[in-house]
């Protein structure tokens, strides 16, 4: 038995009619590069044999009474991977359209909370005989990292496989009940006023290093002829469609650009990968908003997820994970000018996080009460109200990944695929994998809001081939 942190937990917190509070990713595979025949049950054989190693995978949530703490995870006594294992095929032609339609439509569909937080998709059909396996997985047990890790449980760097300990099967542990789950609760509600006298304490040693009254003009959004200011972000994001309710239904695009091209634009401008991604995103989304008359003139701002799992910490499950907000350039026409934006505002960005304690964010999440925490967010959601003073128009998230090749039951992975989520007030997600030589994208968005995702997707490899013929 495991307890959820608040971070986890406020993923369980956010859930609606209209968001859900689960991520996926989409691995498509060459069956015809495995060594024996391929078919879905080679695929479940392959799960099945590896199952004791993917806790999330055989975990299911149990609740707190009266939501005094932190839910638990629990071994599901009634596991049944027959239940999380489906076998479906794309219609035809099985283009990245069908593919990206089928899976979105799939993706707007809660999980089942009863059960562990999970479901696995085998989807034949795709074009050129390939196969795509959809995972989704509540991002209440997962985060970038760890959800990379379940990837190196479940693919292989040989065709061939590899030998998997036999393991014994074991009688899952006892659930405790709601007296035993109370006492644990009582127990851990003596250490809370510690707990916020050293978050209380690591608050004011942080805020000489946030330099407010430096950044108070920008705060409000004024002072904009000041580049030192402009590269600080606003308390609040310039309003957008994307910062609008969003709706149930979701589109979904991904397609991949050749990791070699972002290197060579780093390398000729001095910047990093993750500045030329985000700039080459940013003017993506730039242009969209320009095709929809609907571009502010404030630079928009993304939610940067980073990591901030250390090295002990490896293999544990749930979030670890903190954010940086910044500026995008949006309001930068010209590419090279806006790279030279966005490495500058990512620089000051980096400078404070790094002059805060990196696990503040989960302080502030451990801290709040579950029942108030719960509560809180759906009246914020259940009202509209999360998008009216959002600090972030949307998320861009890079999550690094394997430069060599792996497979999936034998056959060769050739892309993978991210699907994220999406909330009030924050209606597009850009989420992406570094995989063997590829960045792998995926675009999501509100059906509604963003019908278009393609376009977003299609002036991405634009944006790079603008910044590729520009020099410093």
């Amino acid at each position: 038995m495991e307890q959820l942190n608040g971070v986890d937990t406020t993923f369980l917190n956010i859930e609606t009619p209209n968001q859900q509070g689960h991520v996926g990713g989409i691995a498509v595979v060459d069956p015809s590069t495995a060594p024996g025949e391929w078919s879905f049950e080679t695929v479940r054989r392959v799960v099945a044999e590896r199952i004791h190693l993917l806790p999330p995978y055989r975990r299911r949530l149990l609740r707190v009474p009266l939501g005094l703490d932190f839910p638990y995870w629990v071994e599901d006594p009634h596991f049944d991977l027959d239940y999380h294992l489906r076998h479906i095929a794309v219609p035809a032609p099985g283009g990245p359209r069908e593919v990206s339609n089928l899976v979105a439509r799939i993706h707007e569909r809660p999980l089942d909370r009863s059960r562990p937080l999970w479901e696995m998709y085998i989807i034949e059909g795709l074009a050129g005989g390939r196969v795509a396996s959809y995972t989704k997985l509540h991002h209440a047990a997962i985060d970038g990292i760890s959800g990379g890790e379940i990837l190196t449980i479940l693919l292989d760097p040989s065709p061939d496989g590899r030998d998997i300990p036999p393991h014994e099967p074991t009688l899952p542990e006892p659930i405790p009940g709601k007296l035993t789950l109370l006492d644990r609760t009582a127990r851990g509600l003596l250490g809370n006023p510690k707990k916020a006298a050293l978050l209380g304490y690591e608050i004011i040693r942080s805020i000489p290093a946030l330099k407010p009254l430096e950044s108070l003009p920008a705060l409000v959004g004024l002072g904009r002829h000041r580049d030192d200011i402009l590269s600080r972000p606003a308390l609040v994001a310039p309003h957008t469609i994307f910062n609008e309710p969003i709706s149930p239904h979701r589109r979904w695009a991904y397609g991949d650009i050749d990791f070699r091209r972002v290197k060579a634009v780093k390398d000729t401008f001095g910047t990093t990968v993750n500045d030329v991604v985000l700039t080459i995103t940013s003017g993506a989304v730039r242009r969209w908003l320009v095709d929809n008359a609907s571009l502010p003139d404030r630079s928009l701002q993304a939610m940067v997820p980073i990591s901030i799992r250390t090295e002990s910490q490896d293999g544990d499950i749930g979030n670890r994970v903190s954010a940086m907000i910044a500026p995008i350039g949006t309001h930068l026409e010209d590419p090279a000018e806006r790279l030279a934006f966005v490495h500058e505002t990512m620089t000051v960005a980096k400078e404070t996080h790094d002059a805060v304690p990196a696990t503040i964010l989960q302080d502030f999440a451990e801290f709040a009460p579950p029942a108030v925490a719960a509560r809180a967010a759906r009246l914020i959601f259940d009202h509209g109200l999360a998008g009216r003073f959002t600090p972030f128009n949307l998320v861009i998230s890079n999550i690094p990944g394997p430069q060599f090749p792996l497979y999936f039951a034998g056959a060769q992975l050739e892309g993978h695929y991210p699907l994220s989520t999406i909330v009030d007030g924050s209606a597009l997600n850009i989420t992406l994998n570094s995989y063997l030589g590829r960045l792998c994208f995926g675009v999501i968005a509100d059906r509604e809001l963003v019908p278009d995702v393609w376009s977003i997707l299609e002036s991405i490899d634009e944006e790079l081939g603008e910044l590729e013929t520009r020099s410093p």
